[in-house]
């Protein structure tokens, strides 16, 4: 999995979804990865454990999994092509407990053919639940696509009380 360049410092921390890779600066959160899903990420090579420097988002985390918060407020440093950077933008328009369809995000970029286009975005998300891709869906509410596993797309959606109205697609 491609990961932000500049990111110069990580941590890691245990979640309900499995271990997250918290990558980053002084300034600004870079990456947030899922270590158990299909595409675990690596550290990059000269990057320093700095716990320290993730404190706040490690804090919004835990209030998030425990069901204390709705919304992250932490600085982040998204880096993609100006298309991704729209889908990633919308993404975070999403509310909590809310899911919207890859179509309905295509339209909201202004592509509103480019359902699968924002699919392929969504997949390379670089800050995964606070970028929160997970509330995308099929069109027919079929949880689809999900770089974690759509176990844990079914986790975190109905941590926000929005079980799933449809099976698990494995397409």
């Amino acid at each position: 999995m491609p990961l932000a360049g500049t990111a110069s410092l990580y941590t890691t921390i245990d979640s309900p979804i499995g271990e997250l890779l918290l990558l980053g600066d002084a300034g600004a959160l870079h990456g947030l990865h899922m270590q158990q899903g299909r595409r675990p990420a690596a550290i990059p090579p000269r990057c320093r454990r700095e716990p320290g420097a993730f404190a706040a988002a490690i804090e919004q985390l835990r209030q998030y999994f425990a069901a204390r918060r709705t919304s992250f407020d932490v600085p982040l440093a998204l880096s993609g092509t100006p298309f991704q950077l729209r889908v990633w933008h919308a993404l975070q328009d999403i509310g909590y407990g809310e899911t919207l369809s890859y179509g309905e995000i295509a339209r909201r970029v202004g592509r509103p053919s480019a359902a699968r286009a924002v699919g392929m975005a969504n997949g390379c998300n670089p800050i995964a639940v606070i970028v929160p891709c997970h509330r995308v869906i099929g069109a027919d509410g079929t949880l689809t696509g999900y770089g974690g596993g759509l176990e844990r797309k079914r986790l975190l959606l109905e941590l926000e009380g929005r079980a799933p109205t449809a099976q698990l697609s494995l397409a």
